[in-house]
């Protein structure tokens, strides 16, 4: 079980490396929460839809 959550973790967290908006972040560290939580919704609703 431990395995697929990660396999799955891992796999979301390379798909989110391909928004630019992450591989080029040059804004304050303490917004990179915020910002990183708004890519993964929007990764979420493009594999979903």
């Amino acid at each position: 079980m431990h395995r697929k959550v990660r396999a799955r973790v891992e796999h979301t967290l390379a798909g989110m490396k391909t928004w630019k908006v992450l591989r080029d972040y040059r804004r304050q560290a303490r917004t990179l929460g915020v910002t990183a939580a708004g890519i993964a919704h929007l990764y979420n609703i493009s594999r979903a839809g």
